[in-house]
């Protein structure tokens, strides 16, 4: 297993089957009550497509790093994207992934009253019982060691990740892992980049936490500086062994 994929043995369950769906860009695992591989493929094509012929017509959407203009007439892929950005005035692809984990996962569940979709450490989640979403955190002390629980009167909800030591994905700043737990994986997406962004050592993390409790669809979160770890919101933490 590479690096950049390494946290996937700690969010899957056993007792649930689980699929890998891999389109351009797009790498979903999802764990279901039943092999829904073809479906998933079906709903994440559909939503790429959307994605994919919005960036033709305009290019921009792309590559901007600020908030885009809201567009009534677009898919709701690109709505859902604009949306979300826009609460922490950063630019739209911040949340493509947690935006399509989203999307697949509630589409999915027609199909299944248990799903796990991840894409790229962006996660939809729905269970009937507790769930334990690791977190990655690279080469801090902290990686592997400490799990978010995630109860079923909490679900359906968005658990996302941001790191600016591990992955492909633009970070500004230098924490490990900032992981958020909200409503909706779009706006957990969006919320990671957003505050990772901003925490460029361990002395901003206190002001920056602060900054994240004003927004009511954010349950709570963690942040992995190096040896420093910081945690807020309403979220149970416990040690993996």
């Amino acid at each position: 297993m590479s690096k950049e994929h390494a946290y996937r043995k700690g969010v899957h369950p056993k007792y649930l089957i689980s699929f890998r769906v891999l389109i351009k860009e797009t790498d979903l695992l999802v764990s279901a009550s039943k092999d829904l591989s073809k479906q998933t493929r079906d709903r994440a094509h559909h939503y790429r497509r959307q994605l994919e012929d919005y960036i033709k017509s305009k290019p921009d959407f792309l590559s901007t790093l600020f908030p885009y203009p809201e567009d009534p007439f677009a898919p709701e892929i690109i709505r859902e994207m604009i949306s979300a950005t826009k609460i922490f005035d950063i630019g739209p692809m911040a949340a493509v992934a947690g935006t399509i984990a989203q999307l697949v996962g509630r589409d999915l569940l027609k199909h299944t009253e248990e799903l796990i979709v991840e894409n790229g450490g962006d996660i939809f989640l729905k269970a009937k019982r507790p769930i334990t979403v690791s977190i990655f955190a690279g080469s801090s002390k902290f990686n592997d060691k400490l799990g978010v629980v995630i109860y079923p009167e909490q679900m359906p909800t968005g658990i996302c990740t941001s790191s600016a030591t591990v992955g492909h994905s633009l970070s500004l700043g230098t924490a490990d892992s900032v992981c958020i737990v909200a409503n909706k994986a779009s706006i957990a997406d969006a919320a990671a980049t957003a505050l990772g962004n901003r925490i460029t050592d361990r002395f901003k993390l206190k002001k920056e936490i602060e900054s994240m409790r004003k927004y009511k669809d954010i349950k709570g979160g963690v942040v992995i500086i190096g040896k420093t770890m910081a945690s807020w919101g309403e979220i149970e933490l416990t040690k993996i062994y």
